[in-house]
């Protein structure tokens, strides 16, 4: 096995439609000064669009080693488009966007070519498109070198895929994307689990859900990445 110091570890909490500006101000308190400052590990906080400025400014004053993300950005460029927020603005708060969440197809109905314009305005405008697939006939678009696998019965189920499935999903894309595409995995993960995903050579972290939302587990499923 590749030992996980020669690795890239992602560790990304997807808040969704959770948190007002003081809920995320304090998991920041939290989180921030518990976090140890590796080369390897990228620890991601991706709260609602109402909280990136003052999670930004958290961050920055604390100097903590965390990253901003964003959970979607607008297919278009800024203009008169009611609602959306485009990427020529979100940069300035954020380094890392999802892109294609299955909750965004299932109840926005976001399309595949969809997702393909939201990548282009991310890389256009120098922020990471992290692009989440279903399974292995998801496209992932040209340009992105960060994917996470997040198979629909997993989310928010407590029913993680098993480790195993989910490296062999990682080999089939790296094999498809290239292996400079990094592979990272959702859905039901804690920090009883987490272990046995992120020790898979082709799994470079993990999206966290429902237990990033409680900040002593989150940080507990940091300190298992930091640990082995």
């Amino acid at each position: 096995m590749v030992g996980l110091e020669t690795k890239n570890i992602w560790v990304i909490a997807n808040w969704k439609s959770n948190k007002t500006v003081q809920e995320a101000l304090e998991w920041i308190s939290v989180v921030g000064p518990k976090l140890e400052r590796r080369e390897n590990i990228r620890v991601v906080v991706c709260p609602t669009f109402n909280c990136l400025s003052e999670v930004k400014k958290a961050i920055t004053v604390g100097n903590f080693p965390l990253i901003v993300g964003s959970q979607d950005l607008s297919p278009f460029e800024k203009g008169a488009y009611t609602g959306e927020d485009p990427a020529s603005i979100l940069k300035q708060f954020i380094e890392v966007a999802i892109v294609g969440h299955s909750e965004r197809r299932k109840n926005f109905g976001e399309t595949d070519e969809l997702v393909v314009q939201k990548v282009k305005q991310a890389i256009d405008n120098q922020i990471i498109p992290l692009v989440c697939v279903q399974g292995k006939e998801t496209p992932v678009p040209e340009g992105v070198k960060l994917v996470a696998y997040e198979p629909v019965f997993a989310i928010g189920t407590g029913n993680p895929d098993t480790p195993e499935n989910a490296s062999s999903v990682a080999e089939f894309l790296n094999q498809k994307y290239g292996e400079d595409t990094e592979i990272l995995y959702g859905g039901s993960v804690n920090s009883n689990n987490v272990e046995s995903f992120i020790s898979k050579d082709n799994i470079n972290g993990v999206l966290v859900g429902g237990a990033s939302l409680d900040p002593e587990k989150f940080i507990k499923i940091i300190e298992v990445c930091t640990t082995l």
